[in-house]
């Protein structure tokens, strides 16, 4: 875990990590989704890189990065914007979520030279296995970034090994499968959740699904923190017409929901 990570992590008792898009719906909107999201009580932001191929990502999140395409939104100019955060403000760490084919094009060279540029302070790949990843979390760690674990429910012995190598935050996957609101969970997960808590020397944050305040009641006292992406995502694909109309009213609007949704993490603040 980098040191500016640390120092920019909020001193919250349970995380709120909101998922966007970067250019979703533009990329000036994505600034300021950014800094509400912060003044509305977020710990630490997940940046999106839209990309045409994304396996783990249900409709909702796709359709958002088509969206963000159609604004012609790459990775490079998806770190500029992060640096155009920090330029308005943005105190929170910031994860750039990306899959690893852009981070190969760009060349992993220039990709550490704009994050240290743009005060990015990690990376998700959700698309490198964890076994295959060696190299790039060294990378990460030569070059000041906190590297995102993620962890399934799967076997108890690779459950281990991520748990503990895990830095910044742990990602918990609620279920198999893509990203995407669900009405529930399976009975596994308050366990599974316990298990990773209980091996981690990081928080232990749930996402995959992650849709209502009743959701992080049932599930707040087995974990550390939440990540909420579809959910969030879907908000803002249903006020699209209304951010042309008046932004300022609709960013409001916004961030009512956004504060219901996360009303119990608010409430032990």
């Amino acid at each position: 875990m980098t040191t500016m990570y640390k120092e920019r992590l909020p001193k919250h008792e349970k995380l709120f990590i909101p998922f966007i898009m970067a250019g979703d719906p533009t990329p000036e909107l994505t600034i300021k989704l950014a800094l509400l999201l912060e003044e509305a009580g977020a710990s630490v932001l997940e940046l999106g890189v839209p990309y045409s191929d994304p396996l783990a990502d249900g409709p909702v999140i796709q359709r958002a990065s088509k969206r963000a395409l159609e604004q012609k939104m790459t990775i490079r100019k998806a770190m500029g914007l992060a640096g155009e955060m920090r330029k308005r403000g943005l105190k929170i760490p910031i994860i750039l979520f990306t899959y690893y084919n852009p981070v190969l094009q760009l060349g992993e060279e220039s990709f550490f030279a704009l994050a240290k540029e743009n005060q990015i302070d990690g990376l998700l790949i959700p698309d490198i296995p964890f076994e295959e990843s060696v190299a790039i979390r060294q990378s990460c760690k030569d070059n000041g970034l906190t590297f995102i674990s993620l962890v399934a429910p799967t076997s108890k012995k690779r459950v281990e090994a991520i748990s503990k190598a895990a830095e910044g935050f742990l990602y918990c996957i609620s279920s198999l499968g893509v990203t995407g609101v669900r009405n529930g969970f399976s009975e596994r997960l308050h366990s599974f959740l316990e298990e990773v808590r209980e091996l981690s020397a990081v928080p232990a944050a749930v996402g995959f699904g992650i849709s209502s305040s009743k959701q992080i009641e049932a599930l707040k006292d087995h974990c550390d923190g939440f990540v909420v992406g579809s959910a969030l995502i879907q908000m803002i694909e249903n006020l699209e017409a209304d951010f042309k109309i008046d932004e300022e009213k609709t960013l409001d609007e916004l961030k009512q929901q956004i504060n219901e949704l996360i009303s119990p993490l608010l409430a032990e603040r």
